[in-house]
């Protein structure tokens, strides 16, 4: 009797509920006892119950998206039961994502991989704008097209900036000829998160969208702090200031955002006598409406004005030889307006009304060649959203038209490009832990005609939601305009030659992606995020920098071109308040025309990026250390007379911060940018061809033409930066 009696007592259940902060039930958690192979996993409702052997014990419960948590229990606990609440883990685990999908998903449950970086991993390294901001983000990197003007696009896994499209809260805001220079002047204080989609996403987003896209997510009134400041400077006498506020018109809120931005210093510590840097001066105002209505319907309105004065040249230019061939000079005047907004339809079923419209007026020269160009799009897409069983169906129509008119021959009259479109896509749960996602588009371009856009994605995830694997497949197609896209054509230097009708690109994409999250007793979380990707083009437009010094010849391959590679992302979080983020990404993106194969020009071997920090919290210090390291890429030389390697060698950026956080809101923060103080011109004669004789006035066969687009990093050594950042939340 007594041995029956003191098993029956050592095999007492431990019971119990597991919830969230709110009460709600969380399932799949893993509950286990330390130090044995016991577990067991909480159902529906939370509950969980096993078996102990032990007189005392202790138990560990971990689910993904929440921190982990520990409890002793004792003899006269095991008969009662457990409440236990788990607290929600804010380390980037399980955000909500809508760009993969077009409608609010939890990052976990997304069948397209999707990447988020929020604000608070752009403040590591400070930055005025967006474009500089993403340096440190694997498999995405900011390209300089030109010396002078230090225009630039995004480069995602190896593809030029024109496969990639930028979203301000999922509208198609920034695209065409915005592209070189939208990214400046949206207010960082304002800007919730930004998403981003590697490869086609043309079935949901339509043409550009073919390398991937970036989605600018600016936060809402009800989240925003009531009055925002961050503002720095640098040593470099560059001053940037970012103001945002809220405040209530009756049932409406408002959120206001200002950003300026002034560098007025020019510097040549090249020698070259052409200033090392853009000088800028620019404003941008943004302002965000959302209205309270009925059944927690939304009607959101945005709009955004940015007015920018930039120039780069010779070190003794001024706005007197603007357009003249006396001193050098590109001068770029920029006008632009931006609206957007979303209106859900009254009534049961989900329908939804987005829209927008910009326009975009430029004033530019470059030495004595003017391009002067205006565009204006008008975007609508009604999108319906409906639950049947297992599918998650949505479908839409869409409607872009395009008016652009330049001063160059390639314009010979106003262009009017219309392009409507349907989707459809459905996603299909087959089981909790297996999705199907089928998407097609249909688009009709008015000068193309048809255009189809499939995909295909699949995912699964573990059943403690630790492991995702996510396989895809998909289409996309880009219709070039190179004047709005390639800086290169309009400076001047070269003749720009079309060889016969440009043909839309078109691509065909796979992909596979795998995450993993590991989770430590002591409160540390480890995180591996891979991708193998592969791309094959056809009809692709490349520009042709060689056959001819004096020219850029444009035509659609005749064959195909491939980017493909491996990316790997590895995450660190411990509870001491150490971090760390590092990334790498392996490519090799190519050419291949009557069995020649060439590397395309502009494109790194390989890159790697990392943001490590600490927050020292009993004294209320963070340090930030960022970094980038890129590989060797093949450069646009003048011919076999060129002193300058065809060739560049791997080169990194790295930066290092401090922060001084107050209990008021007000933080201070200082640092390093580019440590190792690189620049472009390490090791290499000079940058820019024909410095000194811009014009090619001199008549002397054996000098090489004026070219200003042997660039491929930012051409700007060490500097400092001191800044203060505050938030008044009431």
């Amino acid at each position: 009797m007594l041995f029956v009696l003191s098993t029956s007592f050592a095999q007492q259940k431990i019971e119990g509920t597991i919830q969230d902060s709110k009460g709600n039930p969380i399932e799949h958690a893993t509950v286990l006892i330390e130090g044995t192979s016991i577990a067991a996993s909480s159902d529906e409702q939370g509950k969980f119950s096993l078996t102990s052997t032990q007189n005392q014990a202790t138990i560990l419960v971990r689910t993904i998206g929440y921190l982990p948590y520990k409890q002793n229990i004792n003899d006269s606990q095991k008969s009662s039961q457990l409440r236990i609440i788990l607290q929600k883990d804010n380390r980037n685990l399980d955000e909500v994502v809508v760009s993969g999908t077009l409608r609010e998903v939890s990052k976990l449950e997304s069948p397209i991989p999707v990447e988020v970086y929020s604000a608070k991993f752009f403040r590591a390294n400070p930055a005025p704008t967006i474009f500089e901001s993403l340096q440190n983000i694997n498999g995405v990197r900011p390209q300089i097209n030109c010396s002078v003007c230090n225009t630039g696009d995004i480069h995602i896994n190896g593809l030029e900036g024109p496969y990639t499209m930028v979203l301000i809260d999922g509208m198609p805001i920034v695209s065409g000829l915005s592209t070189v220079y939208g990214l400046n002047g949206i207010p960082q204080a304002l800007i919730e998160r930004v998403e981003i989609v590697k490869g086609p996403a043309s079935t949901l987003y339509g043409s550009e969208a073919v390398g991937g896209l970036i989605n600018i997510i600016t936060k809402t009134p009800e989240n925003a702090p009531l009055f925002s400041l961050e503002t720095f400077g640098t040593t470099w006498q560059e001053y940037n200031l970012d103001l945002g506020g809220k405040f209530k018109v009756g049932s409406a809120q408002s959120l206001l955002g200002v950003n300026y931005f002034n560098y007025s210093n020019p510097l040549d510590k090249n020698g070259d006598n052409f200033t090392d840097v853009t000088l800028q001066d620019r404003i941008s105002l943004f302002n965000k409406w959302n209205f309270a209505r009925k059944d927690n319907k939304t009607f959101s309105l945005a709009g955004r004005y940015i007015y920018e004065d930039r120039w780069g040249g010779e070190m003794n230019w001024n706005k007197q030889y603007r357009g003249g061939n006396e001193v050098y000079g590109e001068s770029i005047y920029t006008k632009r307006w931006e609206v957007m907004g979303v209106y859900d339809l009254p009534g049961s079923e989900d329908f939804s009304l987005s829209f927008s419209a910009n326009g975009h007026d430029q004033n530019s020269v470059y030495g004595d060649v003017q391009y002067t160009a205006d565009q204006k799009i008008v975007f609508g897409q009604l999108t319906w959203h409906k639950q049947v069983k297992n599918h998650d169906l949505l479908t839409g129509l869409a409607y872009r038209y395009t008016y652009y008119d330049d001063n160059t021959p390639a314009t010979t009259e106003v262009s009017h490009t219309h392009l409507p479109g349907l989707f459809v896509q459905d996603e299909i749960t087959f089981h909790p832990q297996h999705k199907l996602l089928l998407g097609a588009r249909y688009d009709y371009n008015s000068i193309h005609g048809s255009i189809l856009s499939p995909r295909v994605n699949y995912k699964w995830n573990s059943k403690d939601k630790t492991q995702v694997l996510r396989i895809g497949a998909g289409n996309g197609y880009r219709v070039a305009n190179v004047f709005t896209e390639d800086h290169a054509a309009l400076t001047g230097a070269r003749d720009v030659v079309f060889e016969g009708d440009l043909k839309p690109e078109t691509s065909w994409n796979t992909n596979v992606n795998y995450v993993k999250k590991f989770y430590s007793d002591n409160g540390s979380v480890f995180g591996i995020d891979a991708s193998a990707f592969y791309t094959y083009f056809s009809n692709k437009i490349i520009p042709d920098y060689d056959t001819d010094i004096n020219k850029i010849i444009y035509s659609n391959l005749d064959g195909h071109a491939v980017s493909k590679g491996i990316s790997v992302n590895l995450d660190w979080a411990h509870s001491s308040g150490l971090k760390a983020m590092i990334g790498g990404t392996v490519m090799d993106v190519y050419s291949e025309e009557e069995g020649e194969r060439e590397w395309q020009m502009l494109t790194e071997k390989y890159m790697g990026t990392w943001t490590i920090g600490y927050n020292w919290n009993r004294l209320g210090l963070s340090f930030d250390y960022t970094g980038n390291v890129i590989g060797p890429m093949r450069l646009p030389i003048l011919g076999a007379d060129d002193p300058r390697p065809d060739e560049s060698k791997a080169w990194s950026i790295q930066n290092i911060q401090v922060t001084k956080h107050f209990q008021n809101g007000l933080e201070i923060f200082a640092g390093l940018k580019n440590l190792l103080n690189w620049t472009p011109t390490k090791g290499i004669p000079f940058i820019i061809s024909r410095a000194h004789d811009p014009f090619e006035k001199i008549d002397d066969p054996s000098l090489l033409p004026f070219d200003p687009s042997y660039v491929y990093g930012p051409n700007q050594g060490i500097r400092g930066f001191l800044g203060v950042r505050y938030n008044l939340l009431r």
